[in-house]
């Protein structure tokens, strides 16, 4: 009998030291809570898990933004994982199979895609308390609502543009373009530089297939039309576009497809405009200081050739956040999506490496300690807001299925250009595999 009250007694008193220990922060975290801040009392500490692509740059800063982020919301510890742009989707994609997924993860111009599967956290109920828009472009705002839902927090915005060899240009010592130019100028243009400069250098890379869908909003149509779920354009419009760059490319001047696929322009470690072997190509305005940080020529950045209805072009949504449909904290969620676009603190962290800050405020404090080339993209996004007021455009949503249309589209593209198809019978296959492609994604 005295033995059993023994160790009833102690059992009491190990519950009782227990109880006034305080307890420790999320599950055994240590004292500074992975943020080397301020114990969180009382308060019961939560767990997000957040997910990115990119390089072991975008890797630290992004982390270094998350701590941030810790030391200033204690009750929320953020573990953060990254993958390269490769095979980022199909990570994501697998974790979401098994319900596994981040409680946040970036996505891009896929969005719709997985909106369409529904698993992406509504987050118009948190407006105004937990998520603070009130001073994020209107813009973006729009891009990031599908459905009537506010499903994607953008980043970091962009506006695409044509980037100038300077340097190139000079030593052609043919005029750079300027802002007003049209395809026609651009055509006559690449061609003059590559007949001046000969010996293996090129007037542009193929945009083809990356200015598709700002070709078409030229024409007043769209790539994909959001609001009537459906296609924006018919083959004839596609016909047109391909027409063009097949001629353009006859004349001289375009990047040949064996060297487009050898340098690709969205590899910037890779790209020909780095090496001095091309003088324009189309990137979005935050991969400028990565182009111009490979090169010793002088690059700079001016609006696309015009077409019947404009220049196409409007600030668009490089990446940005969302919220799993199954997290258990969505609250949270919202609490951190909020930071990351509003925190000054954070701004000054990221830079422009997602695009420019959505929010005027925090492009205020990037603008006062701009760099160089920074000031180029500030002041070609500028010009670009400034020719949407007067020539507004829709913004550009990738259509659903879109890796699959992808493939399609840069297939297209090597079979005009290694002559295996007519324009006439790629463009009709393109159209039909884009209408399949399309229609199997509903």
């Amino acid at each position: 009998m005295k033995h059993r009250l023994v160790i009833l007694m102690l059992g009491m008193l190990m519950v009782f030291t227990a109880a006034c220990s305080g307890g420790t922060s999320g599950g055994g975290e240590s004292k500074d809570n992975a943020a080397g801040g301020t114990d969180a009392g009382n308060a019961k500490q939560v767990e997000l898990r957040i997910m990115w692509w990119g390089d072991q740059k975008r890797a630290d800063i992004t982390n270094e933004a998350l701590k941030v982020f810790q030391e200033k919301n204690p009750t929320i510890k953020v573990v953060g994982e990254f993958a390269p742009s490769t095979g980022y989707f199909d990570k994501l994609n697998t974790q979401l199979a098994s319900g596994t997924a981040p409680d946040i993860f970036f996505l891009g111009g896929n969005v719709v895609d997985y909106a369409n599967k529904e698993v992406l956290l509504d987050l118009t109920p948190y407006i105004d308390k937990e998520l603070d828009l009130s001073d994020m472009d209107q813009s973006m705002v729009k891009y990031g609502t599908i459905g009537g839902k506010l499903l994607h927090i953008s980043a970091g915005a962009n506006a695409r543009g044509v980037v100038v060899n300077k340097t190139l240009f000079d030593k052609a010592g043919i005029p750079v373009p300027q802002d007003g130019w049209n395809w026609e100028d651009f055509a006559r243009i690449s061609k003059e530089v590559s007949d001046k400069l000969g010996n293996g250098i090129y007037g542009t890379y193929n945009m083809s297939i990356d200015g598709m869908d700002i070709g078409l909003k030229q024409q007043g149509k769209q790539l994909y039309d959001l609001d009537k779920g459906t296609l924006g354009f018919e083959e004839a419009d596609a016909l047109q576009w391909f027409n063009y760059w097949d001629a353009t490319v006859n004349a001289g001047g375009v990047v040949s497809s064996e060297l487009h696929v050898s340098n690709p322009p969205g590899d910037t470690s890779k790209s020909l405009v780095v090496t001095g072997k091309v003088a324009m190509s189309l990137i979005p305005s935050n991969q400028l200081a990565a182009l111009q940080g490979l090169t010793q020529d002088e690059l700079i950045m001016v609006q696309l050739p015009r077409g019947e209805k404009g220049t196409g072009v409007v600030f668009e949504s490089s990446q940005g956040l969302s919220g799993y449909a199954k997290t258990k904290h969505p609250n949270e969620v919202a609490t951190l999506l909020s930071f990351f676009i509003n925190d000054p603190d954070v701004a000054k962290i990221l830079g422009n490496d997602r695009g420019v800050p959505v929010t005027s405020a925090n492009r205020t404090v990037l603008e006062g300690q701009a760099n160089a080339v920074e000031k180029i993209v500030y002041d070609y996004t500028s010009r670009v807001s400034e020719a949407t007021k007067s020539e507004p455009f829709a913004v550009s949503y990738n259509p659903p299925g879109f890796s699959e249309y992808s493939k399609l589209a840069d297939s297209t593209m090597y079979e005009i250009g290694f002559g295996r198809k007519s324009v006439e019978q790629a463009v009709k296959d393109f159209y039909e595999g884009t209408v399949k492609i399309f229609n199997n994604n509903q």
